[in-house]
């Protein structure tokens, strides 16, 4: 068993190309026994390509990878787990019909003579859960567990299967306040019992809160490696992005006009009540508030993907057909949605198709599709965006995540809407990329739109809403100006009701 302290793992000028493009350009990285690693980069950065080499996915083309004195056997996922590396994604991928204990055993069930000792399997998975501070019933079936239990089903999977290097990409992404703190206290755990965890997270505050060593890689390669005792949060911005970053929330004083969006009394019994606001012309109006608080659900429901029961939605003073996304968008509403891959984007079509499809009355012939203005049309949001890509027809699946999102909010703003709605705007892409997101909101702000923005991140609600909706439990529980917004109150809000001091 490895001691704490001892080298585990060693990667020295990790090359890696996918035809054309260079992912990783000479990437060094060093990980030791009872130590986690924060692996630190803006999207495409190289990050996820360097998880991938030592899950098996990708062969490095050059460089040396060694686990404590043994060459790394690239190339297969089975070798990788052979070898003590596990990998825990965003999005865990359980089994929902089976039981936990059945799906940290998958395929290794413990064995009793010629039957399967499930009695055993169930002994196993309680202790592993125990191990990581999590008691959850190894009988119960996985469908209905939370994102952070599936991860802790997922590490005591890994741990099963004698993991010694613990790999995370975005684990916290989509998990409430509480709950990453529970997974900050099963990577403790994994600590305690001197494995290594390396984890990838554009979260920087919970980075400094719990990691041991910081690695930070920009355009394929690594730039620093520091204990995190010998960085801070501006230097490691600055590594990440090759510059000062100055204006992460560049909020401008825009001219706010009349009302453009009026709510009144919205009603759907099971997400929200009698939730009222309006948003004017120039003005962004965010919606804060913990996860689950119903936000999303109105901000679907403004759109017309689903319907709400009382209550009513203007537009410039005019009622909108409720239940209806093509009413909304004839009334020149935009949404750009919180999960850019499933409800956002076609993955498999190229950039240029994605960026077209709501503008395509504009852009067709007489019968077709005008191929000539769909490119003009994708080169100019490339060029306001600054969306990187190899070739218009790239699949956007191929993309980062940065320039994913750039793509959805590309797709909308060619629509040239009056009312923008946009939730979670800069969820799992990087600092550098969310300053030009958040610069491109202001901007439309700045253009007469009205901007509705949902946001999970505080200083993100802090640093560009005009006015700040805060809801708890599917009510309306505050109003605050920008002047007498602070962090304080809109916390006090979300989790009590109350303003706070």
């Amino acid at each position: 068993m490895a001691q704490k302290g001892d080298l585990l793992l060693q990667m020295k000028g990790v090359q890696k190309r996918f035809g054309g493009a260079i992912a990783l350009r000479g990437t060094d990285l060093s990980i030791r026994a009872g130590e986690i690693h924060a692996l630190l980069g803006e999207n495409g950065a190289g990050k996820s390509t360097m998880l991938k080499i030592l899950a098996g996915v990708h062969v490095n083309d050059g460089g040396t990878i060694s686990l404590g004195d043994k060459p790394f056997i690239t190339g297969s996922p089975e070798a990788a787990i052979a070898q003590g590396i596990a990998v825990i994604y965003q999005e865990p991928s359980l089994f929902l019909d089976l039981t936990l204990a059945e799906n940290v055993f998958i395929g290794r069930q413990p064995m009793k003579g010629v039957a399967i000792d499930w009695a055993q399997a169930q002994v196993e998975a309680a202790r592993l859960f125990a191990e990581l501070g999590v008691p959850l019933d190894p009988k119960r079936q996985a469908r209905g567990l939370s994102i952070a239990d599936q991860q802790v089903v997922e590490i005591a999977k890994a741990l099963s299967m004698n993991a010694n290097i613990i790999l995370m990409d975005e684990p916290t992404a989509a998990l409430s306040a509480s709950e990453v703190e529970r997974l900050m206290t099963v990577m403790k755990s994994l600590k305690a019992a001197n494995k290594a965890v390396i984890f990838v997270s554009h979260r920087l505050d919970e980075v400094f809160v719990i990691s041991d060593y910081i690695t930070v890689m920009r355009d394929g390669a690594t730039v620093s490696e520091n204990p995190v005792t010998g960085t801070d949060l501006q230097k490691v911005i600055k590594e990440m992005v090759g510059r000062e970053l100055t204006e992460l929330f560049p909020k401008t004083e825009n001219k706010i006009g009349g009302v453009a969006l009026e709510i009144k009394d919205l009603t759907n019994p099971a997400y929200f009540r009698n939730i009222s606001f309006t948003v004017r012309h120039g003005e962004i109006v965010a919606l804060a508030g913990l996860v689950g608080s119903g936000r999303s659900e109105v901000a679907r429901a403004i759109f017309g993907i689903d319907k709400y029961t009382t209550g009513s939605v203007k537009v410039n003073g005019k009622d909108l057909a409720k239940g209806s996304p093509v009413a909304a968008m004839a009334e020149k509403i935009a949404l750009v949605p919180e999960d850019r891959r499933q409800q956002g984007l076609f993955m498999i079509a190229g950039v240029n198709r994605n960026i077209s499809m709501e503008s395509f009355d504009r852009i067709k012939g007489k019968i077709f599709l005008n191929f000539k203005k769909e490119r003009a049309l994708t080169e100019i949001w490339r060029e306001k965006l600054s969306i990187k890509y190899e070739s218009q027809s790239n699949p956007v699946e191929s993309l980062s995540g940065g320039n994913q999102q750039k793509t959805v909010l590309a797709k909308w703003l060619a629509t040239d809407p009056d009312i923008l709605i946009v939730d979670e705007p800069t969820r799992g892409i990087d600092v550098g990329t969310k300053a030009e997101v958040h610069k491109l909101i202001n901007a439309a702000a700045g253009e007469g739109k009205a901007v509705l923005m949902i946001s999970s991140e505080l200083p993100e609600v802090l640093g560009m809403a005009d006015r700040i909706i805060v809801m708890r439990e599917g009510h309306k529980v505050a109003e605050l100006s920008r002047s007498e917004a602070t962090q304080e109150k809109v916390i006090a809000a979300a989790t009590t009701g109350s303003k706070g001091a």
